[in-house]
This record gives C-alpha cells, structure tokens and sequence, in this order.
C-alpha cells in the first residue's frame, strides 16, 4: 500500500481537492485504495454504477464511449496524475464511458462509500468539494 504521504502529495495536486487542509487531505489519503491492471483489462464499464474516483500514477488508459449504433469512440486518454470518476463519488450514478488500461496500470480509488462517510465526518470538506464542483460545473457551462 503506498503511504500516506505519497497519496496526499498526489491528491493535494487535484483540482477537487486543492482548497482541502491537510488533514482533511490525510483522512481521504487513508481511504484510498491501490488497484493494478494489466493492459487490456476494464478498470470501469460503460453504463455500471460509479465506484468512486480513480488517480492514475503509472500506465495509461483510455476512456470508450460505445454509441447507440454500437460503434466505439474514444472520448479521453489518462496517464500518470490523471483523475476521472468525481461526479461518481457523490451520484453513483452510471459511468458515460468504459475506460480500459493500454498498458499495465497502477492508480489509487477512492470508494465512493468511504469518501461519503468522510463527508458526513466533516462538513467543512463535504463544503469545500461542493464549492470546488460548482466551480468546474460553472466552467464547463461557460464552455459551452
């Protein structure tokens, strides 16, 4: 398991998680967990529940958006320090796209129920997390 220091200077660097104190960044470095794939493995399936939120620290990954038509798409691709899974961590709602490992893949998870009942722990962060996604929510809207 990496240590918690490896983790907070990883998820310190996230736009989510920037404006936390440190020590809420220690309590979600303790929840997350490691997770290795191999090269052609699904580390999340299109249309599923959201797990939670996924950091990538080596390998790669795409993101496969199957169409209606039954076509695929690729929508994204992930290397070291990137993220994706952040609407996941509050809705749990279905994931927009399959996202699968191009090569072997070390990332770090943070479950969904475990980032909610560090939520409930601390209202401070669960208001700062909101605020930071109504900001990249806002964002993206003026984007459009």
């Amino acid at each position: 398991m990496a240590d918690t220091e490896h983790i907070v200077g990883l998820i310190k660097e996230i736009p989510l998680f920037q404006s936390l104190k440190r020590r809420q960044l220690d309590t979600l470095a303790r929840i997350f967990v490691e997770r290795r794939c191999q090269a052609g493995e699904m580390l999340v399936p299109q249309d599923q529940s959201g797990y939670g939120f996924f950091v990538i620290t080596a390998g790669s990954a795409k993101a496969i958006r199957r169409r209606s038509d039954g076509s695929e798409v690729v929508v994204n691709t992930f290397g070291p320090g990137d993220f994706f899974g952040e609407i996941a961590l509050l809705d749990g709602g279905p994931r927009t796209a399959s996202v699968i490992a191009t090569e072997p893949i070390h990332c770090l998870v943070l479950p969904r129920e475990n980032f909610l009942s560090a939520l409930r722990r601390d209202g401070d962060m669960a208001v700062a997390i909101l605020i930071e996604l109504t900001r990249r929510f806002r964002s993206s809207l003026d984007a459009c």
